[in-house]
């Protein structure tokens, strides 16, 4: 069965990630189809990017990298939550995917956006990071706009034309995942 992380890409006080990713879990769980779990950037305290060598290399000299890897290695999929700040992604998840390499690679990922503009220029940014990673990023994503999907720009109360969208987001991403699933555990034969 596939393994999918739902990561709270934001990591500052009083952010709208932990309701987020609670909805995208609550409806993801109800499928069967693969196990979800919601990974959360803030318990794992990464500092600025601090290994001397580049993540390609796989040589993790610091424990909460060794912690962060183990973690997402354990995963065939992810969802981002991600909150739009200054047109792009927040600085904790950027610096959490720059981290590590082939913990991520052969992997595929949807998108689930929140701002003003429903994440979408967060998204944008973030699909050419992990493009470089060969992670497969879905077309279909989730926007969630601070004025219509938050009461308040505070309670989280997702219009319900969402919830297609995320069940097509999802579909994808298993999909997509299942079908890399050759690429990761090494059964492919080089042409």
């Amino acid at each position: 069965m596939i393994n999918v992380a739902i990561i709270i890409g934001s990591t500052r006080p009083g952010r709208k990630g932990e309701a987020v990713a609670g909805w995208v879990h609550d409806r993801a769980v109800k499928r069967g189809d693969a196990r979800f779990e919601v990974v959360d950037l803030a318990e794992f305290a990464l500092p600025p990017l601090d290994e001397p060598m580049p993540a390609i290399t796989g040589r993790y000299t610091r424990p909460h990298t060794r912690t962060w890897a183990a973690k997402i290695a354990s995963f065939d999929a992810f969802v981002f939550v991600t909150p739009e700040y200054n047109h792009s992604a927040p600085g904790p998840l950027k610096n959490a995917i720059d981290f590590l390499y082939a913990e991520w690679t052969n992997k595929a990922v949807g998108f689930v956006g929140y701002g003003s503009a429903g994440g979408s220029r967060a998204i944008e940014h973030l699909r050419l990071v992990v493009s470089c990673l060969q992670v497969a990023h879905v077309s279909a994503q989730v926007e969630l706009s601070l004025f219509t999907d938050f009461e308040d720009f505070t309670a989280f109360r997702p219009a319900e034309r969402h919830e297609n969208t995320l069940t097509t987001l999802l579909d994808q991403v298993i999909a997509w995942s299942s079908a890399l699933k050759v690429l990761r555990t090494g059964e492919h034969h080089a042409a």
